[in-house]
């Protein structure tokens, strides 16, 4: 029995739930996006139209089309119709991967014997736009890479099939950057040797592609043929959770970078706590006043402690950081991520600090994150604090708590 995969993708998500919250904002050139410096999250399709894509530099997106309105976003509106979306679809269909906060994927094979798969996808589709009012793209086909591919190629309001037999005819013609695996880098490489569609790809020996660009080639052989057995998942675990921080003005203060680090890595820790996450990798990360973007990384012990990981977090903005130009932007990410909680260490850990941890993180649940932080970390949301004395066998770093 051929498989029936469907792709979902709401179309244009962020500026179509600010249009259902200000119909004012409809025809008009749009950019969601996080101030001058920041870069483009969507745009409509009127932006587009000018050059305007996603990822790109909110100052250059205005060069190229001045007369576009910047919205900063409102995520908290994005997640609750995402969130409705998704519950729509999951009281219809049989199996469904949430791919993305506006992508979804749908195993419906087997329904073409009682009602028919396209037939049952578009009436799916039109109840999410009735119930919502949110614009959505899909297509069904044999596999999740064809159907992506096909959704994209139909955008907006695109209702593809692309049964078995057309998906080599459907394919064929179009540019190897519409394979989802397909960044930059392969694009350059493979378009050296003259190689820019996808029916030069799936006519390339499998082997040559895997001695060009490494294990990955032979999946990107198979993609090109139309060939992706990988299973819709209803559900996949967290694999990293990170954060980042762009300043108003290239820096060169170590001093505020590392308070800046100390407060991000603080808050992901609670976050790591909060969720009863263990981490085993620490990266840090910083794009330079020129977008040169640099990375590291290390293999820790598992653990979700504010004082070990910035320990972690500290050293290894030391040895990145050797360049003495001004930063534009710093990250933190902490991935192989396991369950658990964390377990304490006889020989240096005390009772006194895990009681801390337990007090600290009990106050940032009734109070919010801000309510106990330290001093040396910068909390973008500022509030007036007074200062805690450091404790000397209880933690390293003095705390600010918050006045009520």
């Amino acid at each position: 029995m051929a498989r029936a995969i469907v792709h979902m993708d709401l179309d244009t998500f962020f500026v179509s739930c600010e249009r259902l919250n200000n119909s004012k904002l409809n025809g008009l050139p749009l950019i969601v996006g996080g101030g001058e410096r920041g870069v483009v999250a969507s745009c409509s399709y009127e932006a587009r139209h000018f050059g305007v894509r996603s990822a790109m530099p909110i100052r250059l997106a205005l060069q190229l089309c001045p007369q576009a309105k910047v919205i900063k976003g409102d995520m908290e509106l994005y997640s609750n119709l995402s969130h409705t979306v998704t519950q729509i679809i999951e009281e219809k269909a049989p199996v469904v991967e949430k791919a993305s906060i506006d992508e979804f994927y749908l195993d419906i094979t087997g329904m073409d014997k009682f009602y028919g798969c396209y037939k049952w996808t578009n009436e799916l589709s039109s109840t999410i736009t009735k119930e919502t009012g949110l614009p959505i793209s899909f297509a069904l086909s044999v596999n999740k890479t064809v159907s992506k591919i096909a959704s994209g190629e139909g955008k907006p309001l695109g209702h593809l099939e692309i049964p078995e037999p057309m998906v080599k005819s459907f394919l064929n013609p179009l540019s190897i950057r519409k394979i989802p695996m397909v960044g930059e880098v392969t694009f350059s490489l493979l378009s050296r040797i003259g190689i820019r569609t996808i029916e030069k790809l799936s006519e390339m020996p499998p082997i040559y592609l895997q001695k060009m660009i490494g294990k990955n080639g032979l999946e990107l052989w198979k993609k090109a043929n139309g060939i992706d057995n990988n299973p819709v998942e209803p559900y996949t675990e967290r694999k990293s959770i990170s954060t980042e921080h762009t300043f108003g003005q290239d820096t060169i203060d170590i001093h505020k970078i590392k308070s800046l680090l100390i407060g991000m890595t603080e808050q992901l820790a609670f976050q790591l706590r909060s969720e009863q996450w263990l981490t085993s990798t620490v990266t840090v990360k910083i794009r330079y006043s020129n977008f040169d973007t640099e990375n590291v990384q290390c293999k820790i012990p598992y653990t979700s402690c504010d004082h070990i990981l910035l320990k972690y977090v500290t050293d290894l903005f030391v040895k990145l950081y050797k360049r003495r130009m001004r930063i534009r932007l710093v990250g933190v990410r902490f991935s192989g991520l396991v369950r658990g909680t964390y377990q304490i260490n006889m020989f240096e850990d005390t009772v006194e600090m895990m009681q801390l941890y337990q007090a600290m993180d009990k106050l940032k649940k009734r109070y919010g994150f801000d309510a106990v932080t330290r001093c040396a970390g910068t909390i973008l949301k500022c509030k007036k604090s007074a200062l805690i004395p450091k404790s000397n066998n209880v933690v390293q770093g003095k705390l600010a708590m918050k006045t009520r």
